[in-house]
Formats: structure tokens, sequence, C-alpha cells
């Protein structure tokens, strides 16, 4: 039987007690202990992260699913990786119960239907070289017990980010990683520890497999998206940094070439030809 951690009493009593710095000291206090509980699941985020580039090395993408506070980090996530990194928008996807509607309000009784997440990653054309990854603090949660069942039949690779050691979901994921923060400050409320390591972990997946894919040269974006003025004028320091280039020069090259990559490439080129 589950021992659901994520549920246990808080360690403090008496919150509507205390003091705001009381209230700010102690939620402050029980974060400092999630990245230790990350830190020891590194082992099972490294298997998730090699298989996970490997499927996409292959032509896959990478699918999140979950619900509620899960379901919207993993929108979050999913939705950072092509400004980030210059991919697709299709290569990283975050599906939740409920659909686009679940981002902002709650969608009653969307959870619990474990057929649903299969439906919504079919009308993706969802494949074997696709990785699918459950979220779910409580690790419990039927939408996403339904959808690792579903893509593990259909021969996917399958992983999951939980906070209690030993649930449904990471029994059906092929790469489950369990990470254990313990009770939460206001008792029940996983949107806090909990969804902080799992925003922890998700940052270190994506992170790790666009790296892996080739999408950071150096510790550099050098093919994030120029969007706006701030990364436009983040694109022409890296250009000159990474070519030697001015600044006049290194504008230049990156609105000829639209990247930093493709500006530094070719400007290097365009000096070696010259």
């Amino acid at each position: 039987m589950i021992i659901r951690t994520t549920e246990k009493e808080s360690n403090h009593q008496g919150l509507d007690n205390m003091s705001t710095t009381e209230l700010l000291t102690n939620i402050n206090q029980e974060d400092q202990t999630v990245p230790h509980a990350v830190a020891l699941a590194i082992p099972a985020i490294e298997k998730l992260v090699d298989i996970t580039a490997d499927r996409m090395k292959a032509g896959g993408r990478l699918f999140y699913i979950g619900a509620g506070t899960s379901g919207r980090l993993g929108v979050v996530d999913a939705s950072e990786c092509p400004p980030t990194f210059g991919v697709p928008a299709d290569w990283v996807m975050g599906l939740i119960a409920g659909g686009d509607t679940a981002i902002r309000k709650a969608v009653e009784n969307a959870e619990d239907d474990a057929e649903q997440a299969w439906r919504d990653l079919e009308a993706y054309d969802i494949n074997t070289k696709d990785t699918v990854v459950g979220i779910a603090a409580s690790g419990t949660t039927p939408y996403v017990i339904g959808g690792l069942q579903r893509a593990n039949a259909a021969g996917l690779a399958t992983g999951c980010i939980v906070c209690n050691a030993g649930s449904p979901i990471a029994a059906e994921a092929h790469y489950p990683v369990e990470v254990v923060v313990g009770p939460e400050f206001v008792t029940g409320s996983t949107r806090m520890k909990a969804g902080t390591a799992q925003k922890l972990v998700l940052n270190m997946l994506s992170t790790a497999v666009m790296i892996k894919l080739g999408r950071v040269k150096g510790n550099k974006m050098v093919d994030m998206q120029l969007s706006n003025h701030k990364l436009v004028g983040r694109a022409v320091q890296m250009v000159m940094d990474e070519t030697g280039a001015n600044e006049t020069t290194a504008k230049e090259y990156l609105d000829k070439y639209g990247s930093v990559r493709a500006a530094a490439t070719h400007y290097e080129a365009d000096l070696k030809n010259s």
C-alpha cells in the first residue's frame, strides 16, 4: 500500500497564527529540502534523459501528461522549449487533463478519466519513437495511469515524475523518477514542495535532452528564437563573444541569418575565405 507522504500532516502547526516573517521563514525552510530530494533522484533522471534523447535522435517526440498543477508544469516546460532551443513546437508537448481550459481553470473530474490521456495522445499520431512522461505529485492520478498503461502497450518509452514512493504511476513507468519531498507546509498542498520538485526535474530533463540533441553550443542558447528586443540584444552579444566580431557586424550577420548559430558559422566562414 502506498504511503502518501505528500498528504501527511505539515511539520508546522498554527499557520494562521504566524506572523508574516514566520510564514515566509518556515516556507523557505521547507523549500530548502527540495533540492536534496531531487539530488537523490539523479540516477533515475539520468536514465530518463538518455532514453528520451535516444528516441528523439531517432525522430521521436517527448510528451508530458498530467492533471492540475502537475499538468500545468508540463505545459509550461514544453512551451518554453521552442523559444529557448529553437526547436519545432511539436518536439516537446504538454497535455493536461481537461484540455487547454484546465491550464487556467480546474476542470471537474477531468483527472479521473483513465482513458482520456491516450485519446489526447492519439490526436498527435503517437508512435513507438515517442516518449511519454507522466507527472503527478501523488503518483495516483487515473488520467496519468491510464495514459502510461496504453503507451506501454503500444511500445512507447514511458517515464514519470512523482513525489511519493511506490506509487501506481511509478509502477507503470519504464523510467520512474520519484522525488520524495515529504509533507507540505500547508498540509496536502502539493503545488508547493512537490510542484517545486517537479519543476526542477522538468528543467533538468528538457535542458539535458536539448543539450544532448545539440541545441546548445558551449553554454549558449545558439538556436533561441529572437522574439523580442531583449533576446536580440542577447544574441548580438553572443555572436560577438563567439566570433570576436564588433557589435555592428554581429548585428548585420544576425539580421541576415536569423540565429546565433547561423550568424557565427557564416561570419567565421567569411573570415576564413577573405
